[in-house]
């Protein structure tokens, strides 16, 4: 296994020390960092972490099963193999304040302290070559997918560039993200729960 990211390493201590009853929420301010890191776990009985895991790896299969995801397509990159990791281009349309959209790098992170996991990284470079005529381009995204048995948790942390949105934008988009964080996140980990559920 290839050493945790320091991202990777913060998910791992906001875990909680025993499996959770009902829906767990944390978010945490990192310095550096304008909106929060927020993890969610839910438990989901009976979930099959070898389904859920293949659901998140394909994400030409987002729309239509994922909340929000407008557009979602790999892309082929010599640097980033399948099934090991994928890149893609990911457009996410936010109910009232429009479109962002992002290039990511996906990648199967095998199984870590009993936990199978899936984390992505933005891409720099390719994100800001991204139209901001055609959506609102991140500042950076990096999140997780974290699961086993009969729980699913989903980690995200993410913001906007900010010369691609006014002030009223820039506001929901960060303190207005945080504070809806904790529904979006359980919405995610739902959706793909069903979706696994389906495959």
């Amino acid at each position: 296994m290839e050493p945790m990211s320091d991202f990777l390493k913060r998910v791992f201590q906001n875990l909680p020390q025993t499996p959770p009853s009902d829906y767990y929420f944390k978010i945490c301010n990192v310095s550096g960092k304008i909106t929060g890191e927020a993890l969610g776990i839910l438990p989901v009985p009976g979930v099959e972490p070898e389904k859920l895991v293949a659901c998140v790896m394909d994400v030409d299969h987002y729309v239509g099963n994922i909340n929000y995801v407008a557009e979602s397509r790999s892309i082929s990159d010599g640097r980033y193999v399948p099934p090991k990791q994928v890149r893609f281009y990911q457009q996410v349309k936010i109910p009232l304040l429009g479109a962002v959209h992002q290039e990511i790098v996906l990648t199967d992170g095998g199984t870590i302290q009993g936990w199978r996991v899936v984390y992505w990284e933005m891409l720099d470079k390719e994100t800001q070559a991204l139209s901001p005529k055609v959506a609102i381009r991140n500042q950076y995204s990096d999140g997780a997918w974290v699961v086993k048995h009969n729980l699913v948790g989903y980690t995200l942390s993410t913001a906007p560039r900010r010369e691609d949105v006014g002030f009223l934008k820039w506001q929901a988009l960060t303190k207005g993200a945080d504070v809806g964080a904790s529904s979006v996140i359980k919405g995610n980990i739902e959706a793909m729960s069903r979706w696994a559920a389906r495959s």
